[in-house]
């Protein structure tokens, strides 16, 4: 089960990945369960980034109604690793800051074709990392480090208070897609602490994390590395999108 919030967020943000159907060659289905989590570890390791493999179960393939709902006019299904079935596993593999977390501990590389595959030497199909009150916009070192992924990456952002150590990144440019919450206004910044304390209390608070954090914002992306977007579905226990069927 997951929060009533988060469920409802996650029906919008179904919807919205509907609408935009024709803007993605590809799906790709996440657990809500795992959303929960994912919001939970990434709050647990304040004020650090975490990086984290998923993979995928051969017995959760996308439902054929939901693969043909989906499909778009520039849909493939040989875009990446792993395509066509649901994310079941997931695994925090290193913590760091944004140039750091990439790069996996020993215990977690393949030392068979660790060589061939870079920093991400290791045996998941897909990676998500954390963007701890900030925008889910790939960097640089994001964009270098999706080079090497066999699947997909993802980025998780997650805008929360009190930010103990990790305040709210300002002026990053980039297409976001909220899955709770509305976009931060930009140009905190530069306002005084006052100001700045001010705004963050006056943000809605969409639940509340077992850490203490109040979570006011949530963002997910997916993106192949070609430079294409991915579209993100939630599931359910039966593998069905959250607010299916939509219109």
């Amino acid at each position: 089960m997951v929060e009533e919030w988060l469920e409802s967020a996650m029906k919008q943000y179904n919807q919205a990945s509907y609408d935009a159907r024709e803007a993605y060659p590809a799906i790709l289905q996440m657990p809500g369960k795992l959303l929960g989590n994912l919001i939970q570890w990434c709050l647990e390791a304040l004020p650090d980034e975490i990086l984290v493999g998923l993979d995928i179960s051969s017995e959760r393939q996308v439902r054929k109604e939901v693969s043909q709902a989906f499909a778009g006019l520039e849909s493939r299904d040989d875009l990446f690793a792993g395509q066509g079935y649901t994310i079941s596993e997931a695994q925090v593999v290193n913590r760091g800051n944004s140039m750091t977390v990439h790069h996996l501990p020993e215990e977690w590389t393949d030392e068979i074709f660790g060589a061939e595959r870079g920093p991400r030497g290791g045996r998941f199909t897909h990676w998500l990392h954390t963007h701890p009150n900030a925008p889910a916009i790939p960097s640089g070192p994001d964009a270098a480090a999706a080079q090497w992924t066999e699947g997909v990456d993802l980025i998780l952002g997650v805008e929360f208070s009190p930010a103990w150590g990790a305040p709210w990144v300002d002026g990053v440019e980039g297409e976001r897609r909220m899955v709770a919450g509305n976009k931060r206004p930009e140009g905190e910044k530069g306002q005084s602490w006052f100001r700045q304390r001010m705004a963050r209390e006056k943000r809605p608070v969409l639940g509340r994390a077992k850490t203490g954090h109040s979570i006011h914002g949530i963002e997910l992306i997916a993106f192949h590395r070609s430079g294409v977007g991915v579209n993100i579905l939630f599931v359910d226990e039966n593998n069905l999108p959250y607010g299916w069927p939509f219109l």
